[in-house]
């Protein structure tokens, strides 16, 4: 097996078990949150909507992930925490629409749940930066 072929396979090992993580948590996000959810309207806490989302999610993450680490991965410090907040926009905005606290913080922590498998995942994809030699008389640790 090539060092590629390898990186790879581990690479999609890691994924894999983070999307079974990522859904394990999200059951029990949506299921504390459910229980909290008195007269809500319960919105993306049933298995239908969220188990499919958390695939989905993990799968875009990881594309976007890939795109950027391959040409800018100092960016994916500032990228990932963005996009993050970006998808709690949707969750607050279902404040408006009947939902109450308990859900919406429920949804919330579900996509912190995904993005955290997202970069646990696939941080060791990251090449290792050049090693930095050592200044004139300083030994190199």
């Amino acid at each position: 097996m090539t060092p590629t072929a390898t990186r790879t396979s581990a690479t999609a090992l890691r994924l894999g078990v983070a999307v079974v993580a990522a859904a394990a948590v999200n059951t029990v996000i949506a299921l504390t949150a459910s229980s909290l959810d008195d007269g809500g309207i319960g919105m993306g806490l049933n298995a239908a909507s969220f188990l499919p989302a958390t695939v989905l999610g993990l799968l875009l993450g990881t594309a976007g992930w890939i795109l950027i680490a391959r040409r800018a991965p100092k960016a994916l410090r500032v990228v990932v925490p963005a996009v993050l907040v970006l998808t709690w926009v949707p969750d607050l905005l279902l404040l408006n629409a009947g939902a109450t606290a308990a859900n919406v913080v429920g949804l919330m922590l579900m996509h912190l749940v995904v993005t955290t498998a997202v970069v646990l995942a696939l941080r060791p994809t990251l090449r290792e930066p050049a090693a930095v030699p050592a200044a004139p008389g300083q030994v190199a640790r």
